[in-house]
């Protein structure tokens, strides 16, 4: 398959592990974070860490989706079901992510009256929209989560649903932005956070936004960003590229990802985004705390379809469970196998924390792929 079966070649993988090994300074160590939960999934589903030096460590980010969503939004949305007698709609994922009281979407659901109200799976923003245009007595809520990259297509049901004049759907609205995410990681206070030589850059983040937002990371910060496409040889060949800007001393924007990323990203998404939200003034991520304009809000003029509007209702943040490490994991300060729950009380058929419930977490992409890894090191 083109632009698939090209880029998992063993052969060339292989090669582009020796060519990482002779470029690799012996004398130094690199830390590199992935950003994106979908390269984190990659690199261990593939094995790509076993081709690299062992002065080469790769650092996962905070770029799954699922996994920043924090305890108090999940809870925000099983309220507005039990109280409000709404039916949710949100992606397979989130209804898993284990929330207060021994709740998640999932368990909240079997407490429902299915007459009144109810928690689905969608596959997309247009499934809930559909589902209040064929059933106009069910008040629909759509629960939005995700980047850059799910943002387009939430904004255009918004207008879809303005334009029908659908009186019986509304979005409950939790878009993050990546930036965001990346200055509060190098923002970090001194010495207790990780330290980088380079990122990783989104893939799919990168098709809507391009290369050019990432500036203000080589040009403040002085860290080089190079955008990967998510095979394993895209992302060996990143990895490649970002040993040769330390080698050289150079922090540039490089964009692997030229089949699909351009410099100024996708016009046309952007305009509908931007027509549609505008930034929070503080948003509450897991693992990195609230920060300014990090994420997006419903415009006014779409009041009538925004879910918090409409209900009136209020955030309150929650505690994460005080022996889960996902939040040191999202900041690239722990390993999953650090956290004590990792593969006893925690797996993926019984999520203590939201890194063990997307494939895109880290737990779940090491729990699947690379705990077998830890268990050989250990014995040997």
């Amino acid at each position: 398959m083109k632009y698939v079966d090209e880029f998992r070649d063993g052969t060339l993988a292989r090669g582009l592990g020796e060519a990482i090994a002779r470029a690799a300074d012996p004398a130094r160590d690199y830390a590199f974070m992935e950003f994106c939960g979908g390269h984190t999934h990659a690199i261990s589903r593939y094995g790509v860490i076993d081709l690299l030096p062992s002065n080469v460590r790769m650092i996962h980010g905070p770029g799954c989706p699922v996994c920043v969503l924090p305890v108090g939004r999940i809870d925000m949305a099983i309220r507005l079901a039990m109280e409000q007698a709404v039916t949710i709609c949100t992606y397979g994922d989130c209804l898993r992510v284990p929330a207060s009281d021994g709740l998640s979407l999932l368990k909240a659901r079997a407490r429902l009256d299915k007459s009144r109200a109810d928690i689905r799976m969608v596959y997309s923003a247009a499934d809930a929209l559909a589902l209040a245009q064929r059933e106009p007595q069910r008040e629909v809520v759509f629960l939005a989560i995700g980047f850059e990259t799910t943002t387009p297509p939430t904004a255009l049901v918004l207008q879809q649903a303005r334009a029908l004049g659908l009186k019986n759907f509304s979005v409950l609205c939790n878009h993050v932005l990546t930036p965001a995410a990346i200055v509060a990681i190098l923002d970090h206070p001194e010495g207790k956070g990780v330290r980088l030589d380079g990122f990783i850059g989104p893939a799919h983040v990168s098709t809507v936004i391009g290369s050019r937002p990432y500036d203000f990371v080589a040009e403040h910060y002085r860290k080089p960003v190079v955008i990967a496409g998510f095979e394993p040889l895209d992302v060996m060949q990143s990895i490649l590229m970002l040993v040769s800007q330390v080698n050289e001393g150079r922090h540039d924007i490089e964009n692997e990802f030229s089949r699909a990323v351009t410099r100024d990203g996708n016009r046309k998404a952007q305009a509908l985004v931007e027509a549609v939200f505008e930034l929070r003034p503080q948003y509450e991520w897991r693992g990195l705390g609230s920060l300014p304009d990090s994420a997006l809000r419903i415009r006014p003029e779409f009041a009538a379809w925004d879910a918090e509007a409409r209900f009136g209702l209020d955030y309150a943040p929650v505690a994460d469970h005080k022996s889960c490490e996902c939040g040191t994991i999202l900041r690239g300060e722990k390993r999953p196998a650090d956290c004590k729950l990792f593969g006893t009380a925690c797996t993926p058929e019984t999520p203590m924390g939201s890194c063990m419930v997307s494939s895109e977490g880290a737990c779940a992409a090491h729990f699947n792929y690379g705990r077998f890894r830890d268990i050989a090191v250990v014995a040997a």
